[in-house]
């Protein structure tokens, strides 16, 4: 399956060589979108992910067409 990958701000510097789209396998969760899209990195604990503009854990599935997002945590004032 092909999936959309986005990643914001900071991310984005962190890892600007990494693709817009994924070909995943059909069991394919969040987790699986980062690692494919990092190279293997492990997710740093306080990236937050959105599955089609809305928040979902790591294990989330993902299916054909969605868009997966990474961004860290907003702050404020």
């Amino acid at each position: 399956m092909k999936i959309q990958v986005r990643f914001f701000a900071r991310l984005r510097e962190d890892y600007p060589d990494a693709p817009s789209e994924l070909e995943l396998a059909a069991d394919a969760c969040v987790r699986d979108a980062w690692l494919a899209a990092t190279g293997n990195v492990q997710p740093p604990a306080n990236v937050l992910c959105a599955l089609n503009m809305e928040y979902v854990d790591w294990n989330h599935a993902v299916a054909d067409g969605d868009e997966v997002a990474f961004f860290p945590p907003v702050t404020g004032g």
